[in-house]
C-alpha cells in the first residue's frame, strides 16, 4: 500500500480572548511561555521522528489558539528547528494563521524571513458591530490595515476567514463583508457559516440567528458573487483563485497524512502495511510542556471507520475523489462502497464520471445525508 503524501500540523493554544463562538483548544494567557513551548515541541517531533517512513512534509499548517501572538523570533526558533529534524519537501506550503490586531500585524515581515509563506487572516468581518457581536479584539479599520501589511510584507499567497450566518445579518451584510474581502484580492477566502458548538459560551447563551430561508439566501448570493469574481469554490466553504487552494487542507479532505504537535493536536499515519492511525495530543499546555505524555492517545481505526472518515471528507471536496484514490488511501476495494455509490446516483445526489464520483449540486445541498450513507 503506497503511502500519501506527509503534513505536518503545529498547535500553538494560546489567545488574547476566547471567542464566545470558539470550540478549539485555546486558552487566554497573559505571557506566553514562548522558549519553552517551542523546546516542548521540537521534542515532541524527536519523539514521533518514526512516524514520518522517509516521506518530506509537503505543507506545513500552524494553527491556534492565535499563532500570531508568538514573536518573530520564536517562529524563526520553531521552524529552523524543524527543519534540522525533518526534510521539507520543494516549494513547501508553510500557512500559519494570524489575528488582524496591531500588535501582530508588525510581526508579519519578521514571519515572512522566517519561513512562513502563506498567512490565514481572521478577519469574520468588516462591520464593527459584527466583530462587537462575535466577540473579536480587531475592529474593521484593524482588519483593512492587517490585510495591505501583508502584503506589504511580501505575502503573495493568504487567505481571508470570513464568517455569514451572523447574529443580526442579513443578505446586504453578508454579500457586503465579500466585497470587502475581494477589493483585496486574496488568492484564497474561507467562507462558512457560523455554528453553535458544544462547550462554547454561545451555546449556553445563544445569539439570535438569521432564519433557515435567510441563510440559504446569504449562501446562494455569496456563491454567485465569488464565482462571478473570478473564485472558485472547491470544498464546502473554500474558495480560491486558480491553482491557489489551501494544500494543506486538500491533504486532509484527499486522506493524506498529517503530523501532529502541540497541545490538542491531532495526527493521522497510515502504515506500510495498511493499518491506518489516529492519535491525539494532551489538550493542557501545562501538561504538554511538563512532557511526560504528550501523546494521550493512539487508536487503529477498523476498515468502516477508514470507509467512513474517507468519505467524511472526501465528500467535502467539490471534484471529489476517484475510485483509484479510494482504494489508495484506504486499502479497502472499491466493491465496499459500489452498491451505496450507485443507489445516491440514481437519486442524483451524486455524479459519477468514469473513474470519479463527486456530489451533484442537490447532493452538496444535502451533503450531511449523503455522507451518512456510508456510516455504519
Amino acid at each position: 500500500m503506497p503511502l500519501p503524501p506527509l503534513s505536518l500540523y503545529v498547535h500553538l493554544p494560546w489567545c488574547e480572548r476566547k471567542c464566545p463562538y470558539c470550540d478549539f483548544n485555546s486558552h487566554e494567557i497573559a505571557r506566553i511561555p514562548e522558549r519553552e513551548y517551542v523546546a516542548a515541541l521540537l521534542a515532541d517531533l524527536e519523539e514521533d521522528l518514526e512516524l514520518i517512513q522517509g516521506r518530506p512534509v509537503s505543507t506545513l499548517f500552524i494553527g491556534g489558539g492565535t499563532p500570531s501572538l508568538f514573536s518573530g523570533a520564536a517562529i524563526e526558533r520553531l521552524m529552523a528547528g524543524l527543519g534540522e529534524k525533518l526534510t521539507f519537501a520543494d516549494h513547501l506550503e508553510a500557512t500559519m494563521e494570524a489575528n488582524p490586531g496591531s500588535a501582530e500585524v508588525e510581526k508579519f515581515g519578521e514571519f515572512r524571513r522566517a519561513g512562513i509563506n502563506r498567512l490565514s487572516l481572521g478577519v469574520q468581518s468588516f462591520q464593527d458591530e459584527k466583530l462587537q457581536a462575535l466577540g473579536r479584539v480587531h475592529n474593521s479599520n484593524q482588519a483593512r490595515s492587517a490585510i495591505e501589511q501583508l502584503q506589504q510584507a511580501g505575502f503573495e499567497n493568504f487567505n481571508i476567514d470570513l464568517m455569514h450566518g451572523l447574529p443580526g445579518q442579513d443578505q446586504c451584510d453578508a454579500l457586503f463583508d465579500l466585497e470587502q474581502a475581494i477589493e483585496f484580492q486574496p488568492p484564497h477566502l474561507s467562507w462558512y457559516q457560523l455554528t453553535i458548538e458544544p462547550n462554547t459560551f454561545f451555546n449556553k447563551h445563544p445569539p439570535v440567528l438569521p432564519a433557515e430561508d435567510n441563510l440559504a439566501s446569504i449562501q446562494d448570493c455569496g456563491e454567485a458573487l465569488l464565482a462571478d469574481r473570478g473564485y472558485t469554490q472547491y470544498e464546502v466553504s473554500a474558495y480560491s483563485r486558480p491553482g491557489k487552494s489551501c494544500r494543506h487542507n486538500v491533504n486532509y479532505w484527499s486522506f493524506g497524512d498529517y503530523l501532529a504537535l502541540g497541545a490538542g493536536g491531532h495526527g493521522k499515519i497510515t502504515r506500510s502495511d495498511g493499518r491506518i492511525t489516529r492519535y491525539a495530543k494532551t489538550r493542557a499546555p501545562a501538561d504538554y510542556l511538563k512532557g511526560k505524555q504528550r501523546t494521550v492517545s493512539r487508536r487503529h481505526l477498523g476498515r468502516d471507520e477508514i470507509v467512513e472518515e474517507f468519505m467524511l471528507f472526501a465528500l467535502r471536496l467539490n471534484d471529489g475523489f476517484s475510485l483509484q484514490r479510494f482504494e489508495q488511501r484506504t486499502g479497502q476495494s472499491r466493491q465496499l462502497i459500489a452498491p451505496q455509490i450507485a443507489s445516491l446516483a440514481q437519486r442524483e445526489l451524486l455524479v459519477l464520471d468514469g473513474d470519479n464520483i463527486k456530489t451533484s449540486e442537490l447532493g452538496r445541498r444535502f451533503l450531511d445525508s449523503v455522507i451518512t450513507e456510508f456510516l455504519h
